[in-house]
């Protein structure tokens, strides 16, 4: 694949990351991240970069695990 197309995808991780940084609420912000967290897998898996890949399949069932707590904790309180 292209370097150019590679390195976009990390770039767009990158923005999208930050632009998680910039949202209000915990809901909101997970989600984006979570996101972000997907592009930079498929930016290690491009670049064979293991540590990348590692830390956000982490990342990505630690923002799913809080996303689900938070929408449970919503439905219970109504």
């Amino acid at each position: 694949m292209n370097a150019i197309i590679i390195d976009s995808i990390g770039y767009g991780a990158l923005v999208i990351n930050l632009y998680s940084m910039s949202t209000k609420g915990e809901y909101k912000l997970r989600l984006i991240s979570l996101i972000a967290n997907a592009f930079y897998i498929l930016y290690g898996a491009l670049i064979s970069a293991t540590p990348i890949i590692v830390g956000c399949t982490i990342a990505v069932f630690l923002h799913g695990y809080h996303l689900r707590r938070l929408r449970i904790n919503k439905s219970e309180n109504g």
